[in-house]
């Protein structure tokens, strides 16, 4: 079950939902990022998880007042802060403070973890030197118009991608590598040979869409391989 944590980005009202651990507290905190259309049932369905493991895990809302988009209006919000990434990185990071105040914790024991859209939320959140233990994104997108420099990034980086993914092609995957060398960051980079785009969303099975499709291997694999990054970066 989630409860509704409502937290403010300057100005701005986030209707984000709060995840309480389940049993027994781990101590730890995860901060959920949506899709590009909004909160909707995959992030749910990953902050359940993580309560299942004892995390406090709160889906964030990065457009505010909870706004949901239907097919393609999603864009023009969406640009709107890929292109602005101070503001982009301030609104993620409103997240992680809403989320710090609810659990009683520090930035250290939190993770942000981000799908599609939120996928590039929680890089751009590393990109800005957020003090958090880790961030892990899921076929988000990998280059930033402002990409890190060296030392800036304090977070440990897992990046998940798949190989036929369109809007992730081997250039920004070079791009990417380059970028967290030149940071000097702690990253990780995981490509799943047979996985498209929003591989780990159960929601687009079966997409018209021939960019997306779920791949259940590769969604099992991604999700293993992050714990146990994350049993590394809280150690």
């Amino acid at each position: 079950m989630s409860e509704p944590l409502v937290y403010r980005d300057g100005a701005l009202g986030c209707r984000g939902e709060l995840h309480r651990p389940d049993g027994v507290a781990n101590g730890r905190a995860v901060l959920v990022v949506h899709e590009a259309d909004g909160i909707g049932g995959n992030v749910r369905r990953r902050a359940a998880q993580f309560a299942d493991l004892g995390y406090a895990a709160l889906v964030a809302d990065l457009y505010g007042e909870g706004r949901t988009f239907d097919g393609d209006s999603y864009r023009e919000p969406m640009m709107a802060l890929r292109n602005n990434p101070p503001a982009f990185r301030r609104r993620v990071q409103a997240g992680v403070d809403a989320l710090a105040g609810a659990a009683g914790i520090g930035p250290e024991r939190i993770a942000a973890v981000g799908y599609c859209f939120g996928g590039l939320a929680v890089l751009e959140l590393a990109r800005g030197g957020a003090p958090v233990a880790a961030v892990a994104s899921f076929h988000g997108l990998l280059t930033s118009p402002a990409p890190a420099g060296p030392g800036a990034i304090r977070a440990k980086v897992f990046a998940a991608a798949g190989a036929l993914d369109p809007l992730v092609p081997p250039a920004d995957v070079a791009a990417f590598q380059a970028e967290m060398g030149e940071a000097r960051a702690d990253w990780q980079l995981h490509v799943y040979g047979p996985a498209l785009h929003s591989f780990t969303n159960v929601g687009v099975a079966g997409s018209p869409d021939p960019r997306m499709d779920y791949h259940a291997p590769s969604d099992r694999q991604s999700w293993a391989a992050m714990l146990a990054f994350f049993a590394e970066a809280f150690a």
